[in-house]
């Protein structure tokens, strides 16, 4: 069977395609709702697929003010994490102009004097997986290998389309949106003719040369190898899609939509994020159903500050969802429609919904390195991200299948490990030892987190001090056009949605 493979080249689209946005005023007010405000618009293109905007209103903050009841001592350190989290942000930018920068000067020279052609690539950097990390490592250094090299980018990845987990929660709820969760792949990569290839396919094992492909039992011959496989759920939805194709995958959603209107009680187990994300919209969009959240923890949201933990549990209060805490679904019987608990407890259940069981998909190097696999299964790395055996330098893993202690792992975290990656790979490319490491940083923890279909709260701590910040949501498809237009894409169109006459055809 042959594998679909894709050869992408170049967009010749302008070196910084991005307008700076208009600012409203010469400073930032403090009121809690204009510091969310711009929080939002400062962090957008940092904590996703973005281009950078640099034009900001200055930043103006009293040391005092009515509008904080806090402690001198408290609001000092909150100021200070402001400045720590722009800080950040500043470096973030920085790095993504550095890349444009570089990705300029790649093209320039490739004008003025040549790039190698696909057939003198005979060197392959193979990226298996392109979710957040592995999709960020492709563009990365395909879009920065030197126009003359003899390195190829190929990228095996099963999914016919990136899928967005963040609005996965959402749109098991809502109607009408599931088809904007799958964005195209290609464009977000921009290079040199020749440099990338795409193989829809999934790797199913691999060697200390080659990847083997499962579809077609294609083997493809490595000199560099990122894992960048995520993570995954037996269950699938609400917190993955688990289903290659579009088609496949808007059926899946539209399924579980159905499920949830017809249900006259719904049971959802889980209190991280997407429990508490689709147990609250499923109780805004139906507030005469029963909905009940069952989470074994103490908390909802327990990876995060207690302030996030309240809210939380307040929001799915306000909502009228019945909350769960310290107990676990033993035994499920849908025949009998019900659920029961650990503590003996049986809950009526017309649809239940796992919002649990997350786990490394790290099995595609057992054969070739069983110790560096961590008995909870992640893929022990070095500060470096390569994987931590000697035998095998050339091997890198990154995002959440790679064991890096990172707190709560997520897409910013995955981005930055995907950074470092592409700059240790570019060096060894360029006769240079591979010495950039990866530290977690306490912004990475931030998150947004929908309680309802117009509210959600913001929230962001360094483990002493943090920050949240309330406000209500006007779009319901949580700003997923602006991710189809960061990722160079015209939302909402896509040919794998038009038939075999070209016409356009309903996902």
């Amino acid at each position: 069977m042959a594998t679909p493979r894709t050869e992408i080249g170049a967009d010749p689209g302008s070196a910084l395609p991005w307008s700076p946005p208009a600012a409203r005023g010469s400073e930032l007010k403090t009121t809690p709702g204009a510091l969310a405000m711009y929080m939002k618009r400062a962090t957008a293109s940092v904590f996703s697929f973005s281009k950078p905007r640099l034009s900001c209103p200055p930043l103006t903050l009293p040391l005092s003010s009515s509008r904080f009841h806090e402690p001198p001592a408290a609001m000092l350190a909150k100021l200070g994490l402001y400045a720590r989290a722009f800080g950040y942000i500043l470096v973030v930018l920085g790095q993504e102009l550095s890349y444009l920068f570089n990705r300029a000067v790649v093209r320039r020279r490739a004008q003025f004097f040549g790039s190698t052609p696909a057939d003198g690539r005979d060197r392959t950097i193979v990226i298996v997986g392109a979710s957040f990390a592995g999709h960020h490592v492709a563009r990365l250094v395909a879009g920065q290998l030197p126009p003359r090299s003899r390195y190829r980018v190929v990228v095996v990845e099963p999914n016919s389309h990136f899928q967005f987990t963040w609005v996965l929660p959402r749109f098991c709820v809502v109607k009408g949106h599931e088809h904007k969760a799958f964005i195209p792949y290609g464009k977000y990569v921009e290079c040199l003719p020749g440099v990338l290839e795409w193989v829809q396919d999934r790797a199913a094992s691999v060697d200390g040369t080659h990847v083997r492909l499962e579809k077609s039992g294609e083997s493809i011959r490595y000199d560099y190898l990122v894992v960048a496989t995520g993570s995954g759920v037996r269950t699938g939805l609400p917190s993955r899609v688990n289903a290659a194709e579009k088609r496949v995958g808007v059926a899946l959603l539209r399924g579980i939509q159905s499920g949830i209107e017809a249900a006259q009680t719904v049971v959802v187990v889980g209190g991280g994020a997407a429990g508490v994300e689709v147990a609250a919209d499923a109780k805004d969009l139906y507030p005469d159903k029963r909905i009940v959240l069952v989470h074994s923890r103490a908390a909802v949201m327990h990876r995060f500050g207690k302030r996030l933990q309240d809210e939380a549990l307040e929001g799915l209060t306000r909502l009228g969802v019945e909350v769960v805490l310290e107990d676990r679904v033993v035994d499920e019987d849908s025949a009998a429609k019900k659920v029961t608990l650990r503590s003996g407890r049986e809950i009526p259940c017309d649809l239940f919904l796992n919002c649990t069981g997350q786990s490394p998909c790290s099995e595609l190097l057992s054969s070739l390195s069983p110790q560096s696999i961590s008995t909870n299964g992640y893929i022990k790395v070095k500060p470096t991200l390569q994987i931590a055996d000697d035998e095998c330098p050339n091997v890198y893993a990154c995002g959440e299948v790679a064991d890096t202690e990172t707190p709560c792992p997520n897409a910013r975290s995955a981005m930055r490990q995907a950074a470092t990656v592409a700059k240790n790979i570019l060096s060894v490319v360029d006769g240079k030892q591979p010495k950039h490491v990866y530290r977690h940083h306490w912004v990475d923890t931030f998150i947004k987190l929908t309680l309802g279909l117009d509210r959600s709260a913001t929230f962001i701590g360094d483990g002493h001090s943090d920050l949240m910040f309330k406000s209500q949501d006007k779009d319901v498809t949580l700003m997923v056009k602006s991710t189809w237009a960061r990722m160079g894409l015209k939302p909402f169109e896509d040919e794998y949605d038009e038939d075999d006459s070209g016409a356009k055809v309903k996902a």
